[in-house]
C-alpha cells in the first residue's frame, strides 16, 4: 500500500501542475543495473517512470536556469520503487543535448536485507536518498524529445561508511514539451 501511495501522490503532483508550462516525461527502464557506482544487490525488473519537469528558473541564472521535476519510479516486480524532486540543466548544441540532474527521492525498498552468502547489509541504507541522474537526448519536433537515461539513488555513505549498496536504472524517456 506504501509503494501505491508513494506513486499515486507523485503523479497527482505532477499532473497538477498548470498545463502552459513545461513537459510530461515517461520511460521504461532496466532496474538494478550493474556500474561501477553500485554493490550487488538482488534487484531486478522493469521501471516504469512518470514526470513533469517545469520551465527553467530565471532567477537561477547565476547556476544555469536548472528545471525542476517531480517524478515516479514503479518497479513493476516488487522490488524498490521510488518518488522525488529535483533540477536539471539542459545544455543544447542543435537538436541533440545532455542533460545532468540532481535530486532527492523517497524509497519504499526493505529496511534490512543481508545477503546471505556475504552476510553484507545490500539495504538502501535510508528512507531519503540522493538522486543523480544523466541523459542524453535529441529533439523529434518542436514538442516531442527521446532521451537514453542513467538514474542512479544511493545515500552517498552518509549513513554507513562501509556501505552504500545504491541502485542503478537505465532506459529510455520520452518528453512532451506543453
Amino acid at each position: 500500500m506504501y509503494r501505491f501511495s508513494l506513486a499515486c501522490a507523485a503523479a497527482l503532483a505532477a499532473w497538477t501542475v498548470p498545463a502552459h508550462a513545461g513537459e510530461v516525461f515517461a520511460g521504461a527502464y532496466v532496474h538494478g543495473v550493474d556500474t561501477p557506482f553500485t554493490l550487488d544487490t538482488p534487484e531486478s525488473g522493469t521501471d516504469v517512470e512518470l514526470g513533469y519537469r517545469f520551465d527553467p528558473i530565471e532567477g537561477l541564472r547565476a547556476i544555469g536556469k536548472p528545471s525542476p521535476y517531480l517524478f515516479a519510479s514503479v518497479n513493476t516486480g516488487g522490488d524498490t520503487s521510488f518518488a522525488g524532486a529535483g533540477l536539471a540543466w539542459k545544455v543544447e548544441k542543435g537538436r541533440f543535448y545532455i542533460r545532468p540532474g540532481i535530486g532527492f527521492v523517497v524509497q519504499d525498498g526493505p529496511r534490512s536485507r543481508i545477503d546471505p552468502l556475504s552476510g553484507k547489509h545490500t539495504e538502501l541504507g535510508s528512507r531519503v536518498l540522493f538522486e543523480p541522474e544523466l541523459a542524453l537526448g535529441t529533439k523529434l519536433s518542436e514538442q516531442l524529445s527521446v532521451e537514453a537515461s542513467w538514474v542512479h539513488i544511493s545515500h552517498a555513505r552518509l549513513f554507513n561508511a562501509r556501505q552504500n549498496p545504491g541502485v542503478d536504472m537505465m532506459g529510455v524517456r520520452l518528453n512532451w514539451r506543453l
